[in-house]
């Protein structure tokens, strides 16, 4: 039988063309709180929230990347982008970045950082709101204007880019999430 939550985890999925309406502040403010409930690592949450509304900081941001990915020797992704959208964010008018600090072990940061980035997801999906985990957010911080950008999303010290939630509504409804593959389950008993 399925509960609230499994629905909301099966009908996730991964929204590629969102138009410019803005989620709610007050959907943003229970989002966060949703992130901040993320469980973590010895309880370290080496985690910040920023969240960007700010058009013209989306664009330079989606720009830089894109620029990144355009000259980067494997064109895969970037013609990907280019036939879908055009658009590193596909549009999305609100970002939430979360910033990371190192942990110990080295890298256990990118764990932590995940199980926000999918409170972040299921939390707007249970709203309605539509959302991509958006790994290629860290590009435009690997650029020349990387440590320009985290000065002006106000990242504190010590803290770098480590992933990005799109958020807002689809241009299209109708979604689907992925082909669950069960081929991808085995049991050790």
């Amino acid at each position: 039988m399925l509960n609230e939550t499994i629905r909301t985890i099966m009908k996730r999925y991964s929204c590629r063309a969102f138009t410019e309406k803005m989620p709610s502040d007050e959907d943003l403010q229970t989002i966060t709180r949703a992130a901040l409930a993320a469980p973590s690592g010895v309880n370290r949450q080496p985690w910040r929230i920023i969240v960007v509304k700010n058009k013209d900081i989306i664009k330079e941001m989606d720009d830089e990347g894109m620029k990144i990915l355009a000259a980067m020797p494997d064109k895969s992704t970037y013609e990907r982008i280019m036939s879908r959208s055009g658009s590193l964010f596909y549009g999305a008018p609100c970002i939430m970045i979360i910033s990371i600090t190192k942990a110990v072990p080295a890298g256990a940061e990118m764990f932590d950082c995940a199980i926000v980035a999918e409170n972040i997801a299921l939390a707007a999906t249970s709203m309605g709101i539509d959302n991509l985990i958006c790994g290629l957010a860290v590009l435009p911080f690997a650029g020349e204007k990387g440590a320009e950008f985290g000065r002006r999303l106000g990242f504190h010290e010590g803290y770098d880019m480590g992933l990005g939630v799109l958020l807002g509504y689809a241009k299209e409804t109708g979604g689907k999430p992925h082909d669950l593959d069960p081929a991808k389950i085995s049991f050790v008993e």
